[in-house]
């Protein structure tokens, strides 16, 4: 359970991030409105943490052998549009896609507005629709015990403002659980909107504040414990390893920051131009990252002091089954 005041940790300090692996291959596009875009906007670890897998704009998903540092090109795939998410299944079975507004994933959202769930094992629906407030599904997510659907929806208007909601739906009686809206907002400064779900019935979002990101309880929708708080700009992506150990954040204030999640400490701040996306290995001791304004994947290795501090630093890949049993990664990316 997360704890409600700061523990004593290591002295936050700043660092730079120094990848031990760049993986190049991705192309640049051309945006709607006609200009150049570099970005990779979604990747995604293999449970066993020896491949990565990332879509981008350039329409494909790439998929690299972390042990060789290169793609595995058999493995690319091509899509007739742009690859908004990618996910892979806590057993390694699966490998989902969000593209366009195709709902091909285990919970799927559609540009109608609208959540169905599927058994990726039978093909067959077996919850939905889900109906939200927002005019489009942003984000999806199922808590670990698969009973609730955590929904962020949006509508964006001509004026390039926008307003969120976030829902959470009871799953087997798909019953609203509880719903809390964001004030109009500029389009241009939107908060990150994901949302992990950690220990029983709570998950993290950055939804309602621009500088800083709150764990919540499912059934009230009601701060836990302490906010993390720490970036002076926008925080645009968040990552929750498996064990729910360690939290990363990505700001437009060029910062990477690491967190305690039990503690809330800030560990670790790293000088990053232009943070995009990033994800933490299923061991948690490394972190990828991709930045605005190029198509690549940076991974680097976690501080082995930040490991100890948290109680990872003799933590092998002989562990791996036992954290995925704690947390998998997200099957639903939107």
């Amino acid at each position: 359970m997360a704890s409600s005041s700061k523990q004593p940790g290591i002295a936050a300090k700043k660092s730079v991030l120094t990848p031990v692996m760049t993986l190049e291959g991705h192309e640049p596009y051309f945006a709607p409105s006609n200009h150049e875009v570099k970005n990779i906007s979604c990747i995604s670890y293999f449970p066993d943490g020896k491949q990565i897998i990332s879509g981008s704009g350039d329409k494909t998903t790439r998929r690299w052998d972390l042990r060789e540092g290169k793609e595995i090109k058999e493995a690319r795939e091509v899509y007739k549009d742009i690859v908004h998410g990618v996910g892979v299944s806590r057993d390694g079975r699966w490998v989902v896609t969000a593209v366009g507004a195709d709902s091909t994933l285990l919970a799927g959202g559609s540009l109608d507005g609208t959540v169905r769930i599927w058994s990726l094992d039978t093909g067959k629906l077996v919850a939905g629709p889900f109906r939200f407030s927002g005019e489009q599904v942003q984000v999806l997510g199922l808590s670990q015990d698969s009973r609730k659907l955590a929904v962020i929806s949006g509508s964006i208007y001509p004026t390039c403002m926008a307003q969120l909601w976030l829902q959470v739906w009871d799953v087997r009686s798909q019953k609203l659980v509880g719903e809390r809206s964001t004030p109009m907002i500029n389009v241009f400064s939107l908060p990150s909107i994901q949302v992990f779900w950690t220990t029983k019935g709570k998950f993290i979002t950055g939804l309602f504040s621009l500088y800083a990101f709150y764990e919540y309880d499912a059934s009230t929708l009601t701060t836990v414990g302490d906010s993390f708080q720490g970036h002076t700009g926008l925080i645009r992506n968040l990552a929750l390893s498996f064990d729910c150990l360690l939290l990363a954040s990505a700001s437009v204030d060029n910062t990477i920051k690491l967190w305690s999640f039990e503690s809330r400490q800030l560990l670790l701040s790293f000088d990053v131009q232009a943070p995009f996306t990033l994800i933490l290995s299923p061991d948690s001791h490394q972190l990828a990252y991709t930045t605005w304004d190029e198509a690549r994947i940076h991974v680097c290795d976690i501080p082995a002091d930040i490991l100890t501090c948290i109680g990872l630093a003799k933590e092998t890949s002989g562990n791996l089954a036992k954290l995925l049993n704690v947390r998998g990664p997200a099957l639903v990316l939107i």
